[in-house]
């Protein structure tokens, strides 16, 4: 590796193995395009759009910049909903409801899409750089085409038997998603009661499990990450949280602040907002719900959730807005984006230069 050169550059054709993580909610084509402009891979997070939007945030970023751009989808199952778990759980969320005047509790549902055909063909037509996925991929046939495509495939692991799994179905790079991250953690194989394995245990194990370039993600905040991960064999990092205070992230204000004040040890996992395990800094709501250990399956508590979340943050206040956020927290600054690519690119020369 000679510096900033990696497989993962030269594939994405970017100036800087860095990806801007695709954060549902909080990019923008804004933020995609300066990141891009900035040598990085910009990405959008569009898991909660339909193909028209996504298609219409995907344009606005590619209107911004002629470099790499990624869009961003889960890949879940269905769920099955629990009438008694839901009654349950919509007590439990009364008291919040009424906390912030946000109405009648709503009953958990399925909002978020899946990807199908209509999205592959929106995907195609847009030709982004690449199309990633979070809890594993879609069906054989969408991965098949976007490949025939041209369309490069990333997609996250949590374990090195995950990112086997990954690369045997057509992942060209993989993110290996450390539990320090923030936002939604990417398992979808079992676990068998397992932890969820660091950033700095795992990349390596997935490094020898692959062939393929290996994305480091999960507490990386500075350049000193971004050159421990290179030292354990990574092709290149994706950074979030650092991206979650600039002026281009979509995310509330009282989002932003939480980050800038957070100290990284104040973060914590919770399945209490969406159903899905999820980081983010602690607050009164995550706070009180770590009491419950049942919760119906993802997303359908993010719709019960959604009123209160929204609430709380046109309230200006902390207490049940979902602050996701990686546990390198405590290293974010106020920067617009391209600073943030400038500053980890600097950091990283200077680490590397004491090595």
């Amino acid at each position: 590796m000679i510096w900033p050169t990696t497989p993962l550059t030269q594939l994405l054709q970017l100036d800087y193995p860095i990806i801007q993580a695709p954060m549902a909610g909080a990019t923008t084509p804004a933020m995609a395009a300066a990141a891009a402009n900035a040598g990085a891979l910009g990405s959008l997070g569009c898991a909660m759009m339909g193909a028209e939007a996504m298609t219409a945030e995907l344009r606005a970023a590619q209107a911004g910049t002629n470099r790499s751009l990624n869009v961003n989808f889960f890949v879940h199952n269905r769920p099955v909903p629990d009438e008694d778990l839901n009654a349950e759980v919509a007590a439990r969320l009364a008291p919040w409801y009424e906390r912030f005047g946000a109405g009648e509790v709503s009953d958990p549902s399925d909002t978020i899409p899946v990807f199908d055909e209509t999205f592959c063909e929106a995907v195609i037509a847009c030709a982004p750089r690449v199309a990633s996925f979070h809890f594993g991929l879609p069906e054989a046939g969408l991965v098949d085409r976007l490949k025939a495509a041209g369309i490069l495939i990333l997609s996250s692991a949590t374990s090195a038997a995950e990112a086997r799994w990954l690369e045997d179905r057509g992942a060209d790079i993989i993110v290996a998603q450390g539990a320090e991250a923030g936002g939604h953690n990417g398992w979808f194989l079992p676990r068998r009661g397992a932890d969820l394995t660091g950033t700095m245990a795992l990349v390596p194990r997935v490094v020898d499990a692959v062939s393929v370039p290996v994305v480091a993600a999960g507490g990386i905040a500075d350049g000193r990450g971004v050159a421990a991960a290179l030292m354990l064999g990574a092709a290149g990092v994706q950074v979030g949280t650092a991206f979650l205070a600039t002026p281009e992230c979509a995310s509330p204000e009282v989002h932003k602040q939480a980050i800038i004040a957070a100290t990284g040890d104040d973060t914590m996992a919770t399945r209490a907002y969406s159903g899905r395990l999820a980081r983010g800094v602690a607050n009164d709501f995550s706070r009180e719900m770590a009491a419950h250990a049942d919760w119906p399956d993802f997303p359908l508590m993010n719709a019960a959730t959604g009123p209160i979340r929204a609430a709380s943050a046109k309230a200006g206040l902390p207490d049940a807005v979902a602050l996701w956020s990686g546990q390198g927290a405590g290293l974010v600054r106020a920067e617009t984006t391209s600073q943030v690519v400038a500053r980890l690119v600097a950091e990283t020369e200077a680490a590397l230069a004491r090595v």
